[in-house]
C-alpha cells in the first residue's frame, strides 16, 4: 500500500482525567512533604523507646510515599488503544496469518476436564478462518482422563463450531453461553438440541472422572490410549503427542461441511531426574512443537480456566500487530484478565479493576505492559529470543501459510523429541528462548526480557472482555495465590534480571520504574505490620505518635489519608465497582500485606539463602458446595487452620485490645477525657479504622457456627498472642 494512502488499523488515545490525576498527585505531594517535616521538627528528645518507636513510624511513612511515588510515575501519562477490525478484513482478509493457541492444565482434580473442554471449544470457534486455527493443550498432569476429555471436544466441535456462527454466539464456551443465554425463537429446536449433545457430553466426561478409569470400550475407540500403556505415573512417561483434529485433512470438517480448527494434545515427557520448570517449560515445549506442525507466526496462550468472551479478539490484536507503521515493533499485545465468577461486591477483591482499568494503560504509554501469563498474543519470533532492529519488516503475504506438509501421524512420532526432557540440555531454551526459568512468575521477567530487547508492548481492553477466568472463592486460596505472585515478583527484583539494572539503556527508566511496584509488593508488609502494630501498642502504653486534634499539623496527615482514599474510591467507582466492592478491595489489601505478603517476603529470602527450592502451587479452581454457598452470599471462608490467619487474628484482636485501651482512659479519667482525645485522637481512629476492616474477622472468630468460621485453635492462640503483646508492652 502507498505512503500517501496509509490508514492505520489502530489509534492510540489519552486516557481521560489525567488532568485531575496530576493536580491531586501534586498535592499530595506537597502533604507528604509537611509530613516529612513533621516527624523531623518534633523528634522525640526524652526516652530511648519513644524515639526508636518514632523512628520506625518514620520510616514506614518514608516507604510508604516511596511506593506512591513508584506507582504515581506509572500513571502519569495513561493511553489505550482503540483496534479498527473492518480496515483489517479490507486490507488483509486473504493474507490473515496463522494463529496458533495455547492452553495449558496440570492436574484433572484441581483442574476439571469439563473446565478445560470449554475454554479449548471457546478458543477453536473464534470469528477467524478455522484454517488458520490451531490449538494445542499441555496436559503436564498426563493424564489420559483429561485426553478422553479432548477426544469428546473434537467430536462436539463439529456441531458447536457452525451453531456459534450461526447464532453469532458470545462467549463461545458453552458453559458459559448455555448458564446465562435463553433459547431463541425463530430456532428453538436446533438451539436446544445443541444444549442437550452438550449435557450429554459433559455427562459423559464426568462419568468418566468419577469412575477414575477409561473404559474399555472407550479406550479400543483411539489409537491415543495406548500411549497410557507405558505410563508409570504422571512424574514419569514418555512424550505424548496426538494430533486429535488435522486442519489440513479435507475430511477435517464440521457437520455443515465447513474446515476445523486443528487441535492436538500433547503431554511432554516427565522423568523424575529431570526438572520439568512447571508451566514455564510446558510453553517451550509446546512452542517447539508447534514451530514444526502449524507454525504460526503468532501465539495465544491462556490458562484452562479462562475462557474466551470476546470471539473477535484475534482479529483486534491483529490491528496491532499488522499496523504498517507501528505494528512490527510489537512483540506481544495483552488482554484485560477478568473472571465471571465474581460477587457483586467482589468480596477477594480478585478484580483488580483500577490495577487492570487504569495502571496497565499507564504502562502501555512508556513501552508497554508487562506479559501477565494467560490471555497475551505474542509475536513467536520475539517470544523464541529474536532482538527487534530497526529495518525489522514482516511480509505477512509470506507467513499467512506454513503449516507442514508432512502427515498427521509422521508429525506425531517426529515431534515427539522436541517435547523430550534432554532436548533443551546445552541450548538457551528457559534463557534466552523462549520462557525464562527459575522464577515463579515467568511471565512478567518473559515480557521484560523481550521489552529490552527492544520490542515493545500493548495493551487491550476492549468494551467487551476478551477473557473470562475463575477467581479464587476462598481467603486461603486467596492468599496463597498472592503469596506465589509475591514472591516470584520479589525475586525478580532481588535477581540479576532487576528492572532498574537489567533494563539500564535498554528501556526507559519510566518504564523501569513502573515494574518497581510489582516486584516491591511483597516488601510492603513491614511497614504495613509497624503501622497495623505499634500505634495501637503506643495507644496503650501512652505514646503519642501524631500531632494533637487542635495542631496545624494535624491537617497534612488528614489531607493525604482523606484525599488519597477518596481518589482511590472515585477510581473504583469509575471503574464499575461498589462502595462495599471497594470496602472490600481495602479489606483484602490489608489481610494481603499482613499476611501473604510477609511470608512471601521470607519465603524469597530463605530461597536466596538456599533454605528452601522453588515450588509452583496451582490454585485449586473447585469447591464444595457449602463453601460456594457462602461465596455467593459475600461470607468471608475462613474454615482452615494456616498460619497466615493466626496473624490475621492476633492483629484484629491486638487493634480490637487498644480500642478497649482507649475507651477506658476516655471512660474512667473523666477528668481527662479531652486531654486524651486531643493526644491520641488519631491513634484512635487508626485503631478505629482497622476494627472496622476486621469486622468479618471478629464475626468468625466468636460469632458464626458454619464449617467457614475461624478455627478454634487459631481463636485462642490469637487472644494468647494479643494479650501477651499487650501485657509486654505495659512491662516495657
Amino acid at each position: 500500500m502507498a505512503k500517501c494512502s496509509y490508514v492505520p488499523l489502530f489509534e492510540t488515545k489519552q486516557v481521560k482525567g489525567r488532568v485531575l490525576f496530576r493536580c491531586i498527585a501534586a498535592s499530595i505531594f506537597l502533604g507528604i512533604c509537611f509530613i516529612v517535616m513533621y516527624r523531623v521538627m518534633f523528634f522525640p528528645v526524652g526516652g530511648k523507646a519513644e524515639r526508636w518507636i518514632w523512628i520506625g513510624q518514620f520510616l514506614s511513612e518514608l516507604w510508604f510515599c516511596f511506593y506512591w511515588f513508584l506507582t504515581t510515575v506509572s500513571r502519569w501519562n495513561s493511553v489505550y488503544r482503540l483496534p479498527y477490525i473492518q480496515r483489517l478484513s479490507q486490507r488483509f482478509e486473504k493474507e490473515l496469518p496463522g494463529i496458533d493457541i495455547f492452553v495449558c492444565t496440570a492436574d484433572p482434580l484441581i483442574e476439571p476436564p469439563s473446565m478445560v473442554v470449554n475454554t479449548v471449544l471457546s478458543v477453536m470457534a473464534y470469528d477467524y478462518p478455522p484454517e488458520k486455527l490451531s490449538i494445542y493443550l499441555s496436559d503436564d498432569g498426563g493424564s489420559d482422563l483429561t485426553f478422553y476429555a479432548m477426544l469428546e471436544a473434537a467430536n462436539f466441535s463439529k456441531t458447536w463450531l457452525p451453531f456459534c456462527k450461526k447464532f453469532r454466539v458470545e462467549p463461545t464456551s458453552p458453559e458459559a453461553y448455555f448458564r446465562t443465554a435463553s433459547e431463541p425463537l425463530n430456532d428453538a429446536d436446533n438451539w436446544l438440541s445443541v444444549k442437550k449433545l452438550y449435557e450429554e457430553m459433559k455427562m459423559r466426561i464426568e462419568a468418566t472422572i468419577k469412575l477414575n478409569r477409561i473404559p474399555d470400550h472407550i479406550r479400543k475407540q483411539h489409537k491415543g490410549f495406548r500411549e497410557w500403556d507405558f505410563v508409570l505415573s504422571k512424574h514419569d512417561h514418555q512424550t505424548i503427542l496426538q494430533i486429535l483434529i488435522d486442519g489440513r485433512d479435507s475430511n477435517a470438517v464440521d457437520i455443515e461441511g465447513n474446515p476445523l480448527p486443528t487441535l492436538v494434545y500433547l503431554a511432554r515427557e516427565k522423568r523424575p531426574q529431570h526438572h520439568h520448570h512447571f508451566k514455564a517449560g510446558s510453553m517451550n515445549a509446546l512452542i517447539r512443537v508447534s514451530s514444526r506442525i502449524s507454525n504460526g507466526p503468532i501465539i495465544l496462550n491462556v490458562d484452562c480456566d479462562m475462557y474466551a468472551n470476546n470471539s473477535k479478539a484475534v482479529k483486534y490484536s491483529l490491528c496491532l500487530f499488522m499496523d504498517e507503521k507501528k505494528g512490527d515493533e510489537i512483540a506481544y499485545v495483552q488482554f484485560l484478565q477478568s473472571f465471571d465468577n465474581l460477587t457483586k461486591n467482589e468480596i477477594y477483591a480478585s478484580s483488580f479493576r483500577v490495577l487492570q482499568q487504569l495502571e496497565l494503560h499507564g504502562l502501555d504509554a512508556i513501552g508497554g505492559p508487562c506479559y501477565n501469563g494467560s490471555g497475551c498474543f505474542h509475536r513467536r519470533e520475539a517470544l523464541c529470543g529474536k532482538k527487534y532492529e530497526k529495518n525489522y519488516k514482516v511480509d505477512w503475504k509470506k507467513v499467512s501459510d506454513t503449516k507442514a506438509d508432512e502427515s498427521a501421524s509422521f508429525l506425531e512420532e517426529t515431534c515427539k523429541v522436541l517435547a523430550s526432557c534432554t532436548f533443551e540440555h546445552n541450548t538457551t531454551w528457559g534463557k534466552e528462548m523462549g520462557l525464562i526459568y527459575g522464577f515463579l512468575v515467568e511471565d512478567i521477567i518473559t515480557g521484560l526480557n523481550i521489552q529490552c530487547k527492544g520490542w515493545k508492548s500493548m495493551y487491550l481492553s476492549p468494551e467487551r472482555d476478551g477473557f473470562l477466568g475463575v477467581a479464587p472463592i476462598t481467603l486461603l486460596q486467596t492468599l496463597v495465590q498472592h503469596k506465589r505472585w509475591m514472591d516470584g515478583h520479589l525475586q525478580v527484583f532481588l535477581s540479576r534480571y532487576c528492572p532498574l539494572l537489567y533494563g539500564y539503556k535498554k528501556i526507559p527508566l519510566k518504564l523501569r520504574l513502573a515494574y518497581c511496584p510489582y516486584n516491591l509488593w511483597a516488601a510492603n508488609c513491614l511497614a504495613t505490620l509497624y503501622i497495623v502494630v505499634m500505634p495501637c501498642l503506643c495507644l496503650l502504653k501512652g505514646i503519642s505518635l501524631f500531632p494533637k486534634i487542635s495542631s496545624p499539623w494535624v491537617f497534612p496527615f488528614a489531607y493525604v489519608a482523606f484525599v488519597h482514599r477518596a481518589y482511590s474510591l472515585n477510581e473504583f467507582l469509575w471503574c464499575g465497582g461498589t462502595f462495599r466492592g471497594w470496602c472490600n478491595d481495602q479489606r483484602m489489601w490489608l489481610f494481603n500485606r499482613t499476611s501473604a505478603y510477609f511470608f512471601a517476603l521470607f519465603e524469597t529470602i530463605s530461597k536466596l539463602l538456599g533454605y528452601s527450592r522453588l515450588n509452583f502451587v496451582v490454585t485449586a479452581k473447585v469447591a464444595d458446595k457449602e463453601a460456594l454457598k457462602r461465596y455467593d452470599g459475600e461470607l468471608i471462608e475462613f474454615g482452615a487452620t494456616s498460619p497466615m490467619f493466626d496473624i490475621l487474628a492476633t492483629l484484629a484482636m491486638l487493634n480490637l485490645f487498644g480500642i478497649f485501651g482507649a475507651l477506658k482512659k476516655v471512660i474512667l479519667d473523666v477528668d481527662e477525657d479531652l486531654q486524651v482525645l486531643e493526644k491520641f485522637g488519631l491513634q484512635i481512629l487508626l485503631c478505629f479504622v482497622l476494627v472496622t476492616i476486621n469486622l468479618p474477622v471478629y464475626q468468625a472468630l466468636f460469632f458464626r457456627n458454619d464449617n467457614g468460621k475461624m478455627p478454634s485453635s487459631v481463636t485462642y492462640k490469637s487472644i494468647i498472642f494479643a494479650m501477651l503483646a499487650c501485657t509486654a508492652t505495659m512491662c516495657f
